[in-house]
């Protein structure tokens, strides 16, 4: 292609060079020009799928929320305190949803290694659209273009915050299926949230995340326990088709998101209960196996061992996760999601312990959960009586939420990718966390993941680790603009995100190396992007890990190859 080509990225997309650091695909085909596994080596249901490697990306600018607060004229405390944010990540119109997830994805082929080719599968989970028809996923694929593959499935998911969400369940659906071929799927998910003038533009952010998906991941599904609950409200929409802007009920959405965490919390239970006698049934068939095999196999004198007795009346605790992450809007309703989880905790408990952990309960055991929204007296002792809780589970993985903001689609997994960096592989190896996500509308799922338990040199969960480490330079590397220019660089947007022609004003010196920018927009509204040289990096903590392409050290000037 020319360098007038109206397509995102010319000359036939990026070259992805660079050995992969994930299990290979094998036992392929070649049919039609294009990589295929032999169908016969996946008759069988597929183990531990789930996520094999993650990347993130956010802005490379942000506002700092106490100087927001001296600007806005608002109270010592509103933002920072009383919805816990610390800084807001935000983009100029260099950047749309379409370079957030160019960027995420390209990075992603860097790291692992992973080619094009072997991606059967790609879902973009988004609300912030620039086009009503044409999808960020097919602006995605000139990405392949180089490699021949177009033979991927997927598109678009669209519901407020709840789209990565959806993403992620249907490529997990993919690979579990008969539709499978044994490729891996890609699942990216991303949003720039901005509001209008006002008590909800704290409340913002940017960023993106790419997720691929396979079987015997180190970061795998526990089949059985999902629960969703969906509903009609209006809550959070965005019915302007000429604004970035969206309308928001605020009451109504505190109620709408507390209502998603109680049923789906009640909805999990139950399911997540009959895992745990499923798990206990299957753990006393082993040690049934083992005692016989000991004691002379199946015709031997089988002496009765101790095992777990499965029909019991399991009950499944919150203490029992090493996580408990949510969709984060702000980084306080986090933690009063979690107190609203002992709430419904303390309710399930036949013989709550009034002497100990639930002392001063008593008067909250009759209550109704649709009559406790806004009930201060009880959201304030649970918020207390479940700090340890908080601290322990959920307080490390709001670093990015904190620091960046609302990432709206992307925000729980954004999330995840901080639980992991709080602590030494050592101590989340083996554990389970549980997960929170919510799409105002409303969508909402709770689902639970497992951690591989190995830690070993250049294992799969070592490799997932090692791959999102950079995160915390990125957030030192981030330059902190003054509250009137971030002010200004919303005005610019508000008032030109809907034209053409239309070339961009905002600087690309200050952007991370091997990010997605908006060149320009033509006369028919198409978009074409460039990328900002990887050799620009300063740093090498900043470098994706693997490329060598030629095609990332182009100037800035030039399209993107």
């Amino acid at each position: 292609m020319s360098s007038q080509s109206t397509n995102c990225v010319t000359n036939g997309g990026p070259k992805i060079n660079g050995p992969s650091t994930l299990p290979p695909i094998t036992s392929t085909i070649t049919t039609n020009g294009h990589v295929h596994p032999n169908l016969q080596q996946h008759s069988q249901r597929t183990n531990d799928v789930g996520i094999l490697a993650l990347e993130m990306y956010f802005p490379s600018v942000y506002v700092d929320q106490t100087e927001l607060e001296k600007y806005d004229g608002v109270s010592e405390g509103k933002y920072t305190i009383g919805l816990g944010q610390t800084r807001m990540g935000f983009c100029s119109d260099r950047e749309d949803i379409q370079s957030l997830c160019l960027t995420v994805t390209h990075r992603l082929f860097e790291k692992t290694g992973v080619s094009p080719k072997d991606i059967g599968f790609l879902m973009v989970g988004t609300e912030t659209l620039v086009d009503k028809s044409k999808s960020v996923k097919s602006v995605l694929m000139q990405l392949f273009e180089e490699s021949g593959n177009g033979d991927v499935e997927g598109v678009d998911t669209t519901n407020a915050c709840y789209g990565g969400t959806a993403a992620l369940f249907a490529a997990v659906n993919w690979i579990e299926s008969s539709s499978w071929d044994g490729r891996y799927a890609l699942v990216v998910a991303g949003d720039i949230a901005i509001y209008a003038s006002g008590s909800a533009r704290p409340t913002g952010g940017a960023g993106a995340v790419a997720m691929l998906v396979g079987p015997n991941a180190p970061l795998s599904f526990v089949r059985g326990a999902r629960a969703t609950h969906m509903a009609h409200t209006y809550d959070f929409y965005k019915p302007h088709m000429d604004s970035e802007y969206p309308v928001v009920e605020g009451k109504q959405s505190i109620i709408c998101y507390t209502q998603a965490v109680d049923r789906c919390y009640q909805l999990f239970t139950s399911k997540y209960e009959n895992v745990l006698r499923k798990e206990a049934a299957s753990a006393n068939a082993v040690v049934a196996g083992q005692v016989k095999s000991v004691n002379g196999g199946l015709n031997g004198d089988v002496k009765s061992p101790k095992l777990i007795d499965s029909k019991l009346d399991v009950k499944m605790r919150l203490q029992d996760f090493d996580g408990l992450l949510f969709h984060s809007p702000y980084c306080k309703l986090v933690q009063k999601s979690v107190a609203r989880l002992s709430l419904n905790e303390f309710l399930r408990e036949d013989n709550p312990d009034y002497d100990g952990y639930h002392k001063g309960c008593e008067k909250f055991r009759k209550i109704k959960l649709e009559e406790t929204y806004f009930d201060r007296d009880l959201e304030k002792h649970f918020i207390s009586q479940s700090s340890e809780l908080f601290k322990q589970k959920t307080q490390s993985s709001l670093l990015l939420a904190t620091q960046v903001g609302n990432m709206y689609t992307a925000s729980l997994y954004s999330c995840l990718v901080s639980y992991f960096l709080s602590k030494p592989l050592e101590d989340i190896a083996g554990k389970r966390i549980l997960l929170f996500s919510y799409g105002s509308g409303m969508a909402a799922s709770m689902f639970c993941l497992q951690i591989s338990p190995d830690v070993s040199t250049n294992s799969p969960l070592e490799r997932l680790y090692n791959g999102i480490k950079d995160v915390s330079v990125q957030l030192k590397r981030r330059n902190k603009i003054a509250p009137a220019s971030f002010v200004e660089t919303l005005k610019l947007r508000e008032e030109t995100h809907h034209l053409c022609p239309y070339t961009p004003k905002g600087p690309i010196d200050n952007l991370f190396p091997g990010t997605y920018y908006l060149d320009k927009i033509d006369n028919l509204f198409r978009r074409e992007y460039k990328r900002v040289p990887v050799s620009s990096c300063i740093d090498k903590d900043l470098s994706p890990t693997n490329s060598t392409s030629s095609s990332t050290t182009q100037s800035p000037a030039s399209p993107i190859s």
